[in-house]
């Protein structure tokens, strides 16, 4: 199964936004899993991969705002 999550061409500042709305949302996913987890191991992957989500974003940004054009942007979720 697919879904298509986005699909169209976005201007600097829609791309930026729409990035970072998913980002955030996947961060604070697992920033709840840290607040209820007990597991040391589990707790330091997640603050690892937060840590990687938001050098991730930042680097989307900076590259969007060097670019200065549209950007098509394609998002999909295979199961």
């Amino acid at each position: 199964m697919k879904l298509q999550l986005i699909d169209g061409a976005f201007s600097p500042t829609e791309s930026i936004e729409i990035l970072t709305q998913l980002y955030h949302v996947k961060i604070k996913f697992h920033e709840e899993k840290v607040k209820t987890s007990a597991n040391e191991e589990d707790i330091k992957m997640r603050e690892g991969k937060i840590k990687a989500l938001q050098k991730n974003l930042e680097e989307a940004r900076a590259y969007i705002n060097s670019e200065n054009k549209n950007f098509h942007m394609e998002g999909i979720i295979n199961f």
